[in-house]
């Protein structure tokens, strides 16, 4: 179903509608009337205008960093300015990862350590796996020299 929007507002308006001819008003004066109308609300208190600032607006930059890790612990930034890329795929240091969110707040290097802290832990499950696999081959050498 499609409503037209003027035909809807006027549905919803209880005030009856009346032509120019009805009330002998100029097309000017029946405008400011119908204004000063809407302007207030159904409470029927005149509305305030707003207050335009004064203030001196300054200028946004937009520079949007993304920082992004694997659970092998590799780390890569991306740079945006505006719509802009600045840099891709930069490879950043774990440990530049945490230092940096130390140095923007709490509430962000927290989340980011954990993550950190577990990439480590996997990297050294997998060291350890590693030296047994490499114990294992050097004995298997060690029997075959024999």
């Amino acid at each position: 179903m499609t409503v037209d929007a003027a035909s809807a507002n006027q549905e919803l308006d209880e005030t009856p509608v009346s032509h120019e001819s009805e009330r002998g008003d100029a097309p000017e004066q029946r405008e400011q009337q119908e204004q000063s109308e809407r302007a207030q609300p159904e409470s029927g208190k005149p509305q305030r205008a707003k207050a335009k600032s004064t203030a001196r607006k300054t200028r946004t930059v937009i520079l949007t960093l993304t920082v992004t890790g694997t659970a092998d612990g590799e780390w890569q930034a991306e740079l945006k300015h505006g719509s802009k890329w600045v840099a891709k795929g930069l490879d950043i240091p774990a440990s530049a990862v945490s230092r940096a969110a130390k140095e923007l707040h709490e509430e962000l290097s927290a989340p980011i350590d954990e993550v950190i802290n577990e990439a480590r832990e996997q990297q050294q499950a997998k060291v350890a796996q590693l030296e047994a696999e490499l114990q294992q081959a050097k004995q298997a050498l060690a029997e075959l020299e024999s």
